[in-house]
């Protein structure tokens, strides 16, 4: 059994994403002639401050995330999204390009006593879900017996609008402590590329 850390990674934006926000924004005003290699910058930051977020869905961004199967399942409620998930149907971790063991994600905020019990029920799953495939039990079935902190690679592609209301959700107070270290990730990178758009978030 493996332990790993949770992570996000950006793996593509809409190209030019701030000229092809401002370009689709300004036919709404009608004024086009008012673009220049430095106007897109400031004009989103006005529509922002209007609340004219409908113009930022015409860019999108695509994550890589590794988070545990729990925190996946929280991930795939966001609706106006698209998901490409490692499938436990059809992944065998018994095989070696997964290094014939599980990989797993331990939660935060533990102690030594649940830590201790935490492993030993993760190293149990692991010891029964290789046992099924041994005795003839196809992936799919033998999943029934991995534990929820299971490591699951997740890819999300969203525009701009919905990756502001994700991370308004996820980075609240009532979050959950694993999705709120991946959404930190994500705010981050994001800001850091289109401050314009993130960073009043």
């Amino acid at each position: 059994m493996k332990i790993v850390s949770p992570n996000a990674s950006l793996l593509w934006v809409t190209p030019n994403a701030l000229q092809v926000i401002e370009a689709a924004g300004r036919v709404c005003y009608k004024s086009e002639n008012n673009i220049s290699d430095n106007s897109a910058s400031d004009f989103i930051g006005k529509i922002i401050k209007r609340g004219h977020e409908s113009v930022i869905e015409h860019a999108s961004a695509a994550f890589k995330i590794i988070t545990d199967r729990g925190i996946t399942h929280e991930i795939v409620r966001h609706r106006i999204a698209s998901f490409s998930q490692e499938s436990t149907r059809y992944c065998n971790y018994s095989k070696d390009k997964f290094d014939n063991e599980i990989s797993v994600i331990e939660p935060p905020e533990m102690n030594d006593a649940t830590r201790k019990s935490w492993v030993t029920a993760c190293q149990t799953a692991e010891t029964e879900y290789f046992k099924m495939l041994a005795a003839g039990a196809t992936p799919q079935i033998a999943r029934s017996v991995l534990p929820t902190c299971l490591k699951s690679e997740i890819i999300m592609t969203c525009n701009f609008r919905e990756w502001r209301h994700f991370l308004k959700l996820r980075l609240a107070n009532g979050a959950h402590p694993q999705i709120i270290q991946i959404a930190e990730i994500i705010k981050n990178e994001l800001c850091s590329k289109y401050p314009e758009i993130f960073s009043n978030l």
